[in-house]
């Protein structure tokens, strides 16, 4: 191992896991900057030698996105803010930060993102890059609220961009936001923030038929609404969270320890654990499960809102279809599982998301509902992914770019009307590919 100034670099090629152990990579050598000279440096030291570079984060896509058998840049010492204005709410921040340090940051200075995922740990470019999303009616994903980027592209030199620069800096600016790593490693980003706001949670449990028949008028008289439907089940769960004036009411202690941790993580696990061991205990499982958290009401800032720990590991296919067509998926989907011998012990997430101007994110263009289906580690998850594409590709889905799909650049070419746009300018910022994998090279083409 040798080490510059204050980051390091190993030439012992270990191996590389993501967070739900179905992808792994062997890169040639690992490389941990300190600064965005020492990443400059490395990329071009890689196109020196012949090789690819990516960055890796948490590993929390479950696609290979990030994989390399060349060089893996390690961000977790470019971490922390660099710039609060006040004046024009936002905050920069270093590209390696996990979501939850920039959360509780923000809400000591007063200040919070406008809304987000249900999971923080992922690091900040890594959760922007594959679009990572919460739910919203009016709100967009993380990459929407990016005003300005950052990035290393091939050549080792430091781009910048943002919706008030010259035509080629608002162009790389409309694709970078949501840039799956294709077009350089990103080493910071401005998001707009807020001055911290408390949001009411109200979560109950409904029969999944009314959901259905329900969910225009659910989506529109809330600010965030999002559903999980337990398949074997008529039931789901409910949660819509609104702005309030407050006052400030948590989750009890003991109540949020026994409901978010004793009962959505420990018994789930157990109960994933039998499902695993005895498939045919699944149905009975799941009728137990859905009934098993009762309704509630809560006050809080956002991220105590938005975000829950997720401790038991699974493996993730979700589809961004149009969202009038959102019903109609749950239904196909529904009668997909009744009628077939899968056992499916995980529930079905559904969100929703308002159209944004990203190239390539899954709401461009259009206003977005998501169903997130999810099985277990360990069991297998192909068949039934399988049939759920199949549901959602009828349908013009667009996959998330971090969760398990078998789509190619033919297939995207026809569902993203600005997919030549993106190809186009990575023609431009990367040449020699020196930022392609196998991932890359399916989705995006070569």
């Amino acid at each position: 191992m040798s080490s510059t100034a204050s980051g390091t670099t190993s030439r012992r090629s270990g191996v590389w896991r993501n967070w739900a152990g179905n992808v792994t990579a062997r890169p040639v050598r690992e490389v941990t900057p300190a600064s965005v000279e020492e990443l400059s440096a490395a990329v071009r030291e890689a196109a020196e030698d012949g090789l690819r570079v990516k960055a890796v984060g948490t590993g929390h896509s479950f696609t290979a996105a990030a994989a390399t058998d060349g060089v893996l840049i390690r961000p977790q010492l470019l971490t922390g803010i660099r710039k609060i204005d006040r004046d024009v709410m936002t905050v920069t921040v270093e590209a390696g930060t996990p979501l939850k340090r920039l959360n509780v940051a923000l809400a000591r200075e007063g200040l919070s993102l406008t809304n987000m995922g249900d999971i923080m740990e992922q690091t900040v470019s890594g959760a922007t890059s594959t679009g990572t999303h919460g739910t919203g009616r009016e709100s967009a994903s993380i990459a929407a609220q990016i005003k300005g980027l950052e990035l290393v592209t091939a050549d080792g030199s430091l781009l910048t961009c943002s919706e008030k620069g010259t035509d080629e800096e608002r162009a790389v600016f409309a694709a970078a936001r949501i840039g799956i790593g294709a077009l350089g490693i990103v080493t910071a980003i401005t998001f707009a923030v807020e001055p911290v706001f408390l949001l009411t949670a109200r979560e109950e449990p409904m029969a999944f038929d009314r959901v259905l028949a329900e969910f225009d008028q659910l989506w529109a008289e809330n600010e965030h609404f999002e559903f999980y439907w337990f398949p074997h089940t008529g039931n789901t769960n409910t949660k819509r969270n609104n702005r309030s004036a407050g006052p400030e009411k948590p989750v009890p202690q003991l109540n949020g320890w026994f409901e978010d941790e004793f009962l959505s993580n420990g018994v789930f696990q157990v109960a994933q654990w039998v499902g695993r061991a005895a498939p045919a205990s699944i149905p009975a499982i799941a009728q137990i499960s859905s009934r098993a958290l009762s309704a509630r009401t809560y006050t809080d800032i956002p991220y105590k809102v938005f975000t829950s720990p997720r401790r038991v590991r699974f493996v993730e296919m979700e589809y961004a279809v149009p969202r009038e067509a959102l019903v109609d998926t749950l239904r196909e989907l529904k009668a997909m599982v009744d009628r077939s011998p899968l056992r499916v012990s995980f529930p079905v997430e559904v969100r929703t998301a308002p159209a944004d101007d990203i190239t390539l994110s899954t709401a461009s263009g259009r206003d977005s509902a998501y169903v997130a289906v999810h099985m277990f580690k360990g069991t297998p998850y192909q068949g039934y992914f399988t049939a759920a594409e199949r549901i959602f590709t009828a349908h013009e889905g667009r996959p998330h770019w971090g969760k398990v799909h078998t789509r190619d650049a033919d297939y995207f070419s026809g569902v993203y009307p600005r997919f030549g746009e993106f190809t186009a300018l990575r023609d431009r910022l990367d040449p020699d590919r020196r930022f392609q994998n196998d991932y890359l090279r399916r989705v995006l083409g070569s």
